[in-house]
């Protein structure tokens, strides 16, 4: 399966998936990069899905996943990144980033890992200091003219829940995190942790 293409009518969401369902093989292009098969047969990826090109929650969160990279790697983790905006606007934003970002304008795999957009994304006060922490660094990386406004129109909508798999090389779910506000995903410590542990469960 290829990056799909956009389009201005997403796909449906379907059911949320749980450690133990397997997901099938998919041939993934990224916005830089050489394409990348998932699952991996090698290691456990991480797939996260966040919301669209230049979102400050977004880049706050994978900045500490930047900065930790090296790390991530040598735990035997493949990070993945999801945005719902078009290939051409995102590697924009991301081009710097050390892991794979893939383009999904369509919503095709949100729809395939059950992940859903909803108003308390931004409403739930449990997000306001992601919201303000995402704001303020993007306007200082701004200053430094290291970073770039978001598009004003964001066909896919502003109001995405993150979600976090991990997904181990035989494509079982291993773990699973659907996002209840707009910054409720795994820290770094906690994807090492349940990379490591023995016991993987929904969060």
């Amino acid at each position: 399966m290829r990056t799909p293409s956009p389009s201005p009518a997403p796909a449906p969401a379907r059911g949320r998936l749980r450690p133990g369902d397997s997901v099938p093989v998919r041939t993934l292009v990224p916005v830089v990069g050489p394409p990348l098969v998932v699952p991996d047969a090698g290691r456990v990826v991480h797939v996260q899905f966040r919301r669209f090109a230049g979102c400050p929650v977004c880049n706050l969160h994978l900045r500490s996943v930047a900065r930790r990279h090296d790390e991530i790697e040598r735990a035997g983790i493949r990070e993945v990144v999801f945005f719902h905006s078009p290939a051409g606007e995102l590697r924009e934003h991301v081009a710097h980033l050390p892991f794979a970002v893939v383009a999904d304008p369509r919503k095709e795999l949100y729809a395939a890992f059950g992940v859903e957009a909803h108003r308390r994304s931004l409403l739930d006060p449990r997000g306001w200091p992601g919201i303000v922490r995402g704001v303020f660094g993007g306007g200082v990386e701004l200053l430094r003219g290291r970073g770039r406004l978001p598009a004003a129109a964001q066909p896919g909508g502003r109001t995405g829940l993150p979600a976090d798999f991990l997904i181990a090389p035989d494509g079982r779910i291993a773990a699973a995190k659907y996002g209840e506000h707009v910054y409720d995903q795994w820290s770094v410590d906690e994807l090492l942790g349940l990379a490591a542990g023995p016991g993987r469960t929904e969060a």
